[in-house]
């Protein structure tokens, strides 16, 4: 199968969506952005392709009568097993690498006592693993980093007062560990893990006394189908490091407007906000950008200023909009500068304004400076789009609503749940594109 990939290296995620010949999107895959951009792309690209194996085996399963019933168990299950692999792979990576970071004078009489530490640590974290992608399962993250840090940090204590050893020793091998291990890609066979994970899965299937070859046969064709990588497009904050030619590379204005379009083909007028950037942009009937605006230098009124916020209040990014949206009085925020965010913030707190009410009026001082940038684009024009991460968050698409309703009436506003790959959509629509031979004003080039 030909597969046109694009790829979306954001400032804090990186994003991959990967599309067949006929323009279908397959499947999707995101990562933290780290330091290094080669290994956020070359991840979100594996996890776009691990999610097109997944949805290549759901069409095998949905031609297969016994099966059709099940479908959405059988592949939460294969789902569920093949993370587990993934996840045990990269804690033996991880184990492995701690081990190798206990030399020299400062580990000469307490290497091994330090090892075996770790060794015991690592065991736990691997027992405790079947229970993270039971079913049912809660996890806070997806991230290896995320699942893997709070259970080291808790067991590695544990076994520091057992071994008379420094938690911050192991802590400090664990920290340096970590940044190795999530700069390199998962090193194993795609196929291994996923045949692992199959076998799991039908074993589980027959202890219910089904007839595990009615689900065997569709598993290993979605496995069997070969992924030809024909053309990637690049995209994002971090473009110009991506590792592809220049004419691999599109601008985030592009792909964002044609991302958009393919999502909701009457759009008119984007917003995206990302983590480094406002964008707004206008696009004709076909999808291409008309004209946009950006925010300036700073990172005022973006993600990276969102995560500021959320670290001050130690809190994370994803519980502010819903602090907020508990506000019954909006306070009135002078800047949304991230320098000085963090005292204007101490300030109203310590004059007795509630969080919930102190958050509102952040969120509502974003999306004033974001309804300026639209302004300066040639304001809206129905249907209007909201893309990037920030879209996913309740209070800050309430003040949008408010303000259009204000500004520019009745307004129809698009808001997809998975509106954070616009960008990698709309890179892979342009690889699709390129490939088919179509000229750079067709593609609608800069």
């Amino acid at each position: 199968m030909k597969c046109f990939i694009g790829i979306d290296l954001g400032s804090t995620t990186t994003k991959a969506v990967l599309m067949d010949e006929n323009m279908e999107v397959m499947g999707q895959g995101i990562t933290n952005s780290r330091s290094n951009y080669d290994t956020a792309a070359a991840v979100s690209k594996q996890e776009a392709m691990i999610s097109t194996r997944f949805a290549l085996m759901r069409r095998a399963f949905e031609i297969v009568d016994s099966a059709k019933d099940s479908i959405d168990d059988i592949m939460a299950s294969l789902e569920r097993n093949f993370r587990l692999e993934q996840f045990r792979e990269q804690l033996e990576d991880l184990r492995v690498t701690c081990k190798s970071f206990v030399t020299g004078d400062r580990f000469k009489d307490i290497g091994d006592t330090v090892k075996q530490a770790l060794d015991t640590t690592f065991d736990q974290l691997d027992v405790e693993a079947a229970s993270l992608f039971a079913p049912g399962a809660s996890r806070k993250s997806d991230f290896f980093r995320d699942i893997a840090g709070g259970s080291f940090m808790t067991i590695a204590e544990e076994e520091a007062k057992k071994a008379d050893l420094s938690y911050d020793l192991l802590l400090n091998v664990y920290d340096k560990s970590i940044i190795e291990v999530e700069n390199r890609p998962p090193a194993g066979d795609m196929d291994n893990k996923f045949t692992r994970a199959m076998n799991n899965v039908i074993e589980e299937l027959s202890s219910l006394g089904l007839d595990a070859n009615d689900f065997a046969t569709p598993m290993t064709e979605g496995l069997g189908v070969e992924l030809e990588e024909t053309y990637v497009v690049g995209t994002g904050y971090g473009r110009v490091r991506l590792p592809f030619p220049k004419e691999h590379i599109r601008s985030e204005i592009l792909c964002h407007g044609l991302g958009a379009h393919i999502m909701y083909p009457k759009t008119r007028t984007v917003l995206d906000i990302g983590g480094q950037d406002t964008k707004a942009i206008q696009v004709d009937p076909a999808g291409i950008v008309e004209n946009f605006q950006m925010n300036d230098r700073c990172a005022a009124g973006c993600g990276r200023y969102l995560g500021y916020i959320a670290d001050e209040m130690n809190m994370g990014v994803h519980e502010l909009g819903p602090l907020a949206l508990k506000s019954t009085k909006t306070a009135r925020i002078n800047s949304t500068c991230t320098v000085f965010a963090g005292a204007e913030l101490r300030d109203r707190l310590a004059l007795g304004e509630k969080r919930e009410d102190v958050l509102a009026g952040l969120h509502r001082a974003i999306i004033l400076r974001a309804m300026s940038i639209i302004s300066r684009s040639g304001g809206i024009t129905d249907e209007f789009t909201f893309t990037g991460g920030v879209a996913n968050n309740g209070a800050a698409v309430k003040e949008l609503r408010k303000l259009i309703q204000e500004n520019y009436g009745d307004v129809t506003i698009n808001i997809d749940p998975e509106s954070i790959y616009t960008g990698a959509l709309g890179a892979a629509a342009f690889a699709c594109r390129a490939d088919k031979g179509e000229t750079a004003e067709q593609l609608g080039d800069e």
